[in-house]
């Protein structure tokens, strides 16, 4: 099996394929490559097929009429963006951009469209990919709206945790700077928040690798916005 057929068959959205349709999946999937910095795509632009990440990392984002930017996703090795065009035909509906050197599959909007309509479980793997993309947007919107800087960042090294199957550590794969933009603050107040839990013993900081000393601590600051004494 070569790279590029292990990589696809070894991916959530294509998990159960036979191997036939594996390989036609292979044929019609295009190698596109970018720089750091380089943008695949505007928001607004024909959405013309999806992407799926083979090595570098993604940024997806908006940006508000005041120039502001809000990240909503980063995208790594392994995972798709751009799925929603396949099935609406519109345009995309954020911009997406190399933030790392990044090799991408691409998948043109006709072919991957006749492949589901043959193929029953490539449809329904897809709708469980944008379930799960759906679900931490309603958790994202949550967290901005309604919680703390701090309690959104408790809860993200949670969830972090979770992905990275880890109980006592996790490794951010984005800057500081980037992690204050997904959570919808500046990177000064990050830094201030980050040295005020490493004070209150719930992490410890070596460069991007976060010890997480006290969970019960976390999960209560995630919830209620602050740790609660014993």
């Amino acid at each position: 099996m070569n790279d590029i057929l292990k990589i696809i068959s070894g991916i959530p959205l294509f998990n159960g394929l036979p191997d036939n349709q594996l390989k036609e999946i292979e044929r019609i999937s295009v190698n596109k490559y970018y720089k750091k910095s380089d943008f695949i795509f505007y928001e607004g632009d024909k959405g013309d097929g999806f992407y799926l990440v083979v090595t570098g990392l993604v940024k997806i984002f908006k940006i508000s009429s005041e120039g502001k930017e809000q990240v909503l996703h980063f995208i790594g090795p392994g995972e798709p963006f751009g799925e929603v065009p396949v099935f609406s035909g519109q345009s995309f509906p954020a911009n997406a951009e190399a933030i790392a050197k990044s090799h991408l599959l691409f998948f043109p909007r006709s072919s991957i469209a006749d492949l589901i309509a043959k193929n029953p479980t490539l449809a329904l793997n897809m709708l469980a990919v944008l379930s799960m993309r759906l679900r931490q947007f309603t958790v994202q919107v949550e967290n901005l709206s309604l919680k703390e800087v701090p309690a959104r960042l408790a809860g993200y090294l949670i969830y972090l945790a979770g992905e990275q199957g880890s109980d006592d550590s996790v490794t951010l794969e984005i800057s500081k700077g980037q992690l204050a933009s997904l959570l919808g603050t500046i990177p000064e107040t990050m830094s201030r928040i980050f040295a005020k839990m490493t004070s209150q013993g719930l992490i410890e900081v070596k460069d991007r690798t976060i010890r997480l000393l006290d969970h019960a601590g976390l999960e209560e600051l995630a919830m209620y916005g602050k740790t609660i004494q014993q």
